[in-house]
């Protein structure tokens, strides 16, 4: 019941090769050209490659401008934003330190 499971492998991938004892128990000659025997399942087929036509490299390169333009607009909207926060908090602190020095001097 709690047996571990062990899956089998239905058609090898590769070139099998017994161990001796598989060998010698069954009683067979050793020979080299019984050990290089070519698998018995075709390999599997290659990825191929990708093949670009003159329409598919010019909607490549329009999405790929598109998202430099994007991400360039995202950038510097974030650095405008960085720029204006820095002015404001700069002209709050002279307003401020006008306000003290006036408070100052009435007293």
């Amino acid at each position: 019941m709690l047996r571990p499971r062990i899956p089998v492998n239905p058609s090898p991938t590769g070139i099998v090769t017994p161990h001796t004892s598989v060998i010698e128990s069954r009683h067979e000659p050793s020979t080299p050209a019984a050990a290089n025997h070519a698998p018995t399942t075709p390999a599997a087929p290659g990825r191929l490659p990708v093949q670009l036509t003159p329409g598919s490299t010019v909607a490549l390169a329009a999405a790929g401008g598109a998202v430099v333009l994007v991400v360039g607009a995202v950038l510097v909207s974030m650095l405008l934003a960085v720029a204006i926060t820095g002015v404001s908090l700069a002209v709050v602190a002279v307003v401020l330190r006008l306000l003290v020095k006036d408070l100052q001097r009435g007293l």
